[in-house]
This record gives structure tokens, C-alpha cells and sequence, in this order.
């Protein structure tokens, strides 16, 4: 049986995904300043709004997560990204205030805020499931 210890700090590869995540929904927002119909406009707003918001959810797990479960975390966070996004539209749209910067700005200040904080608990990651499974002896 593993323990799993909780690392004293931050390692710098976490902070600087953290930071690349919170920084994300800014400069999807700085895309919508160039000229409409560019190419490089809409790939930042693309990712950001698909991945963006679930990322900073999910990721880092405090404890670590297993190889297997990496990647079932990344493929959770684009279903959560959209949820969210689908949210904050529905609510602009409600509200007939809907347009591309009002709809990115409340999502970069949620992701800003979730990625100063610890992910969401995924708990069968942590405890095993979706790891290979060990013989006991």
C-alpha cells in the first residue's frame, strides 16, 4: 500500500501552469482587440473557453494524480470548461447584455480565482481506481 504525502510547497512547473490558466482568459480577451476575421483572434478564445475554466477546477490535485487518471482529469475539464461557459451565456443572454468581451471577462476573473486554489478533489484518482491495479502481498 502507498501513502500519498502533501508536498510543503508549490513545485514551479505547478505554479507556472497555474499561472498560464489564470493568464489564459486575459489574453482570450486581448484576441477580441484585433480585427475582426483575423486568424489569430479566435485559436486564444477557442481553447480558453473550451478549456480554460475546468483546468483551473481540476488542476493541481494536491496529492498528485496517477498516469492514468491525467488524462481523465484533462478530458473533464473541457465538458466542466463548457458547462460553465454555457452558463455564463445563458445568463447574458437573459439579460440581453450578451457580447464576446462581456461574456469572456466573468469567465477570466472565475478562472483567475480558481487557480489560486487547490483543485477540485478527485477522489478515485487519488485512491487507486483509476490506476493500474497492483498484485498485494
Amino acid at each position: 500500500m502507498t501513502t500519498h504525502r502533501t508536498p510543503a510547497r508549490t513545485s514551479p512547473a505547478r505554479r507556472a501552469a497555474r499561472a498560464a490558466v489564470a493568464a489564459s482568459g486575459w489574453l482570450a480577451l486581448a484576441a477580441t482587440l484585433l480585427p475582426d476575421g483575423s486568424v489569430p483572434r479566435w485559436p486564444p478564445v477557442l481553447l480558453f473557453v473550451c478549456l480554460g475554466p475546468g483546468l483551473a477546477l481540476l488542476h493541481p490535485q494536491p496529492r498528485g494524480l496517477r498516469p492514468g487518471a491525467r488524462l481523465e482529469s484533462f478530458a473533464l475539464a473541457a465538458p466542466l470548461s463548457l458547462a460553465l461557459a454555457s452558463l455564463a451565456a445563458t445568463v447574458l443572454f437573459l439579460l440581453g447584455a450578451f457580447s464576446v468581451p462581456a461574456f469572456l471577462v466573468p469567465l477570466a476573473a472565475f478562472t483567475t480565482v480558481a487557480a489560486l486554489l487547490p483543485g477540485l478533489p478527485l477522489p478515485a484518482a487519488t485512491r487507486g481506481a483509476a490506476g493500474p491495479a497492483r498484485e498485494r502481498g
